[in-house]
């Protein structure tokens, strides 16, 4: 019986591959029949390519991910699909863009698109082309966004791996919704061609996986380079309370300082001037740099989606000089504060997923949309380029929630370190956690 194989983690999967206890062949075709099987509900993966999958396979080179199926975001194009952003329009045309290339180049097979935000504009998953994709914990309740599929697949079980994007926390939000790991890598660290976001400062790709190590080997793949394995026991872990942790549900801050803990870190707080005007400024610049859309495809968009890219156009230029300067204050203020320390941690979301019908969190400073309070936890990683990850380290009614670590700039292989000893510490209890209700 094959119909297991998708139950594999993403490096089982690779490595049962390479040893011959499994056939390539046999993993696909029980990939396929997983997501005929399972995803009708979670609607993660609305483009399923099977025979653009199995001539993958058959080119496939002997990389590290050589054979094991995966899914994209719907921003980067592929050679037979061209890339749609979550609107019914193809927006970049078909061709091999750089994250294909990077996946190809590993043995990969990509098996479909992943579900995603409209236009990437939202932290819920509440509003897609595609349709709604709920989270696989409840599915009554957002996956997060803009990635929501990648993350809600991996979750599921569907596949082992998955490729999303983060241009304002759309790799990590999800993850910590979803309960997987979600990696958003450096800025620029692969070619960017093909790729929605090629036309920003603030977009990177991101990894996801169920644990750290699967995580790792996505993003290996797009980096196109080994990550030291090299153990994290001993880091110092810098804390901004204000508002990260202070505006955060008390459970989750609960659970994000106990996972701390357990680590054994040097954990304190620290200060790190301008961040009151990260998000602000985020919005400027990526509203500036991501404009308005022709008018086909403005009419097509959900009202708030079309809302947003309306005021878009009316970013005076002064706004945006002025967003620039403190993006350069934040990142002269976090790049000093990680002189001091080796990550910069807060929950990744303040707040488990709320539910589809009403996309709003209640929070000590009040009752917020998500996407406010989201992005808040979010956009300084964004704001600077340097990596973040969230880790799983609990539930809230039945909802996972996330740990965030952000790090230097290049340091991918540190922050998977640091989310394999968070993993170990909490004896993998909730990475190795299964959504109910899959089959």
């Amino acid at each position: 019986m094959t119909a297991h194989l998708p139950d594999l983690g993403l490096r089982a999967q690779a490595a049962a591959i390479r040893s011959g206890e499994i056939k390539a062949g046999e993993l696909l075709d029980a990939t396929l029949a997983r997501l005929t099987d399972r995803d009708a509900a979670l609607n993660s993966t609305p483009v399923v390519f099977a025979d653009e999958a199995r001539e993958m396979l058959a080119a496939a080179p002997d990389g590290p991910l050589h054979g094991v199926p995966v899914t994209i975001k719907d921003m980067y194009a592929l050679p037979w699909r061209g890339a749609h952003n979550g609107t019914p329009f193809e927006l970049i045309p078909a061709a091999a863009s750089g994250g294909f290339r990077r996946l190809r180049d590993a043995g990969a097979v990509i098996v479909g698109v992943a579900n995603q935000h409209e236009a990437g504009m939202g932290t819920t998953g509440t509003v897609s082309a595609y349709g709604v994709h709920p989270n696989p914990w409840n599915l009554e309740h957002c996956p997060g966004g803009s990635s929501g599929g990648s993350a809600s697949a991996v979750a599921a079980r569907l596949v082992g791996g998955s490729v999303g994007s983060d241009s304002g926390g759309s790799t990590r939000l999800p993850a910590a919704y979803c309960g997987v790991v979600g990696l958003k890598v450096t800025y620029r660290s692969l070619p960017y061609d093909g790729y929605f976001g090629m036309g920003t400062t603030f977009s990177a790709p991101g990894a996801f996986g169920r644990d750290a190590g699967d995580a790792r080997l996505v993003a290996e793949a797009l980096l196109a380079r080994p990550l030291a394995t090299d153990p994290a026991r001993e880091l110092r872990v810098g804390v901004v309370r204000d508002p990260y942790w202070s505006d955060c549900q008390p459970d989750v801050v609960a659970l994000a300082e106990q996972a701390l803990a357990a680590t054994g870190w040097s954990v304190r707080d620290i200060t790190i001037d301008h961040l009151e005007l990260a998000g602000a400024a985020l919005m400027v610049r990526l509203g500036a740099e991501a404009g308005c859309p022709a008018p086909p495809v403005l009419a097509a968009l959900s009202p708030m989606t079309r809302a947003i890219m309306l005021a878009n156009l009316l970013r005076a230029a002064p706004a945006v000089a002025r967003a620039d300067r403190a993006r350069a204050a934040i990142r002269r203020s976090v790049a000093a504060a990680l002189d001091d320390v080796d990550v910069i941690a807060w929950p990744t979301v303040p707040a488990p997923a709320p539910p589809i019908a009403r996309p709003f969190v209640e929070l000590p400073s009040g009752i917020l949309p998500a996407d406010v309070a989201n992005m808040r936890q979010s956009v300084v990683g964004n704001m600077t380029g340097q990596p973040g990850i969230s880790i799983p380290v609990g539930f809230v009614d039945g909802l996972p929630v996330g740990l965030q670590l952000l790090g230097p700039w290049g340091e991918e292989a540190l922050l998977f370190a640091a989310a394999q000893h968070v993993e170990d510490v909490t004896d993998r209890a909730f990475v190795d956690a299964t959504p109910p209700n899959l089959g």
